[in-house]
């Protein structure tokens, strides 16, 4: 009898010891985000169905990879963070796949998004991930990437000539803006406000609910703002291969439940008042109140001039990106853009 108490409390200080007393989970952005707000929500969420067996600290605005935002990636797959939100673009380096979603003007609609995220496109990404160490949970998102300035309104390439316009660290948003006419320039996102404050640069892209409004880019001086849709941002909720490995069958089902609840969560957070209402209606369904349903009219009220581009004008910023397009679809892989374009199809 004592022989098998001993080897109970054993076996127990055994399954115990298999919890870390803190998990890290990294993000590049603040906690006042959409993709802030999905991972706080991911955290308590994963608190909550694990019964406390894992804790999740979120470490914001990328102190985790110093800065570096395109580095997370391999924090994650080595195991230095255990969990992450990361975008797509950030990733992106180091899993061409991924730039599918670079792709200039190559999602219309979030209805289109949404079916290769969920069809052969999204799942093979998937498996993609999971082949280099990293265990990915759900579709989260940033939003579409939207066009700002401090010189002049955007309507045509012919605008956008000259302009120092920041981009990720990703090298098809160079040849994008290359091929637009502008001058762009890798900069991490640590760096941006300052280098739009002090007129180091003149614009940046990045999506209005989840960093335009949230960072006040117009106290800085982006006063010109052209809405195009030309590239979205999906976020991945992801585990480390090697963190997720050490958690018995029930925790995995527990943080993977989390993930899609607080995907579902954050998508709505980052598409309210862009959309056709379904984020509202469903963040309303919640409790959850939304503190700016129109980011348009919200932004026209701050002194922005917002440029609204028509179907035609759009193609002839896409007509001068089809040599990139053609380019990238040739480094993701023919397999995945084909699979990409069928899930697109049955959405339309």
């Amino acid at each position: 009898m004592k022989r098998w108490l001993i080897g109970v409390l054993v076996l127990t200080g055994l399954a115990s010891a298999q919890f870390k007393a803190e998990y890290k989970l990294s993000l590049v952005v603040g906690p006042n985000t959409p993709w802030g707000m999905g991972a706080q929500r991911f955290a308590d969420l994963v608190k909550e169905k694990t019964g406390g067996k894992v804790n999740i600290k979120v470490y914001y605005s990328g102190q985790l990879f110093a800065g570096q935002q395109t580095n997370e990636f391999q924090l994650l797959r080595t195991g230095v963070a255990d969990f992450a939100l990361g975008s797509t673009i950030n990733w992106s380096p180091q899993v061409k796949e991924l730039n599918l979603f670079n792709l200039p003007f190559f999602f219309p609609s979030y209805k289109e998004l949404d079916a290769v995220e969920e069809g052969q496109a999204g799942k093979a990404i998937f498996q993609r991930l999971r082949q280099l160490g990293v265990e990915p949970l759900a579709w989260g998102e940033n939003g579409y990437r939207q066009l700002t300035n401090s010189k002049r309104s955007v309507r045509t390439p012919e605008d956008l000539a000259g302009l120092k316009i920041r981009v990720v660290g990703a090298p098809i948003f160079i040849d994008t803006f290359r091929a637009l006419g502008a001058n762009p320039t890798s900069m991490n996102w640590a760096e941006v406000l300052t280098a739009l404050q002090q007129g180091v640069i003149d614009g940046q892209e990045n999506p209005i609910v989840g960093v335009i409004i949230p960072y006040k880019l117009w106290e800085l001086g982006q006063r010109h703002l052209t809405l195009w849709n030309y590239v979205i941002d999906p976020v991945i909720f992801a585990a480390s291969g090697i963190t997720w490995r050490t958690f018995p069958p029930e925790v995995q089902k527990a943080v993977q439940e989390a993930a899609l609840e607080a995907a579902r969560y954050q998508k709505a957070l980052a598409r309210a008042g862009m959309d056709d209402g379904s984020a509202l209606r469903y963040l309303g369904a919640l409790g959850v109140k939304v503190e700016i349903p129109d980011p348009i009219a919200y932004l026209k009220a701050q002194g922005v001039q917002v440029t609204v581009l028509s179907p035609l004008e759009i193609g002839r910023f896409r007509d001068r990106v089809s040599g990139v397009v053609q380019r990238w679809m040739g480094e993701i892989g023919g397999t995945l853009v084909v699979q990409a374009e069928s899930d697109k199809k049955r959405a339309r």
